[in-house]
């Protein structure tokens, strides 16, 4: 660790078999907090290179527990996913992106299990953000104490789950406090969407630069993603965007093509960013409820964008027009309130079950 510290501390980038095996020391408990502290702050001062991220999401995918939601089974080592498998999708942002808007992938995740895509939501408590994904599905109702067998339950019965980081992703539990105690964003915030323990083929991936797109694009290319956007909102929003111009990059065939779009294009106004302001966990929650019941607005707009572009990548529709008329449905419908009214139900029950067991 100290090795790799300097070289980075230097300017000098690390190549993939470097920062795998400077990750495996940390995952594994054989770096110290200040150690991690040091490594990933100098990273982020330097910048993070491809090649470096890449190596860091291999060696945290060779330790995470799976998690099978197909016929089949998925390894995540591998390089290439093929296309004719079944459709897997994950919604997920970055954070500490400091817009503070609500949970945008969580309510974009429901909107696309109730048209029918199979999502597994990678998620995790705040720690550079104000409010988690997880955070804001536990105020929802949603019991996040599951193990395995029953997120996979939930996916393959429901047609989406959460998959609460801590509970599959425990070598990453080493790095946690230096993380909180640094406050800053750093490799951690790219590798949790990285390294979703259901293989997630397809994602819309939120990051908080848009110098970022075209990078971890590439980088989910390596790593056997089917399809996906990468987004970056109006300067720093880790989602698509109602209040400006937002940066695509966009992976398909294993090449990534980047655009610029607007909520005008689509007939939508544009926002102000307090309108899409968020809160608390609670807040936030009712957010999400009031945006599932039909509530109109730029909140129900910026679900309606990000939505449209999980519909594109999961090969549904053609192009965003129509996805935004697909997101409405599965909205007006009532069929994502449903989703997320039978996951709560599920998880519970589930809750009930395993408390019953330890008694």
């Amino acid at each position: 660790m100290k090795e790799v510290i300097l070289k980075v501390v230097s300017g000098q980038d690390l190549s993939e078999g470097e920062m795998k095996g400077a990750m495996g020391q940390i995952i594994s408990g054989r770096a110290t907090p200040a150690q991690i502290a040091s490594f990933i702050t100098a990273l982020r001062l330097k910048g993070e290179t491809e090649d470096e991220i890449v190596g860091a999401a291999r060696a945290i995918r060779a330790k995470i527990k799976k998690v099978n939601v197909r016929n089949g089974h998925l390894s995540l080592d591998r390089d290439e996913i093929n296309i004719d498998e079944e459709t897997i999708l994950d919604t997920c942002g970055t954070g500490g992106d400091g817009t503070n808007t609500f949970n945008v992938s969580t309510a974009t995740a429901f909107v696309a299990a109730g048209a029918g895509v199979k999502v597994a939501k990678y998620g995790h408590r705040a720690v550079s953000s104000r409010c988690g994904s997880a955070d804001v599905l536990e105020a929802l109702g949603v019991n996040l104490d599951m193990n395995v067998a029953m997120v996979e339950q939930c996916i393959n019965e429901i047609g989406i789950g959460f998959i609460y980081a801590p509970l599959f992703q425990g070598p990453m539990r080493y790095a946690s406090g230096p993380r909180r105690e640094i406050g800053i964003r750093t490799i951690f915030n790219l590798l949790g969407p990285l390294t979703n323990p259901a293989g997630a083929n397809v994602q819309v991936l939120g990051v908080y630069s848009p110098e970022l797109t075209e990078k971890i694009a590439r980088v989910l290319g390596r790593l056997g993603t089917r399809e996906a956007f990468v987004v970056c909102g109006e300067s720093t929003f880790d989602e698509i965007s109602i209040c400006g111009p937002t940066r695509l990059s966009h992976l398909k065939d294993g090449c990534v093509e980047t655009f610029e779009m607007e909520p005008e294009e689509f007939g939508l106004r544009r926002a102000a960013p307090h309108e899409i302001t968020g809160g608390s966990a609670l807040q936030n929650a009712r957010i999400i409820r009031d945006i599932l019941d039909g509530e109109s607005g730029p909140r129900r707009e910026m679900i309606l964008l990000n939505g449209a572009a999980a519909f594109v990548a999961a090969g549904l529709d053609p192009d965003f027009i129509s996805g935004v008329e697909r997101a409405m449905e599965s909205i007006d419908s009532g069929r994502a309130k449903e989703k997320l009214e039978s996951v709560i139900a599920f998880t519970q029950q589930c809750g009930h079950f395993a408390r019953w067991e330890v008694g």
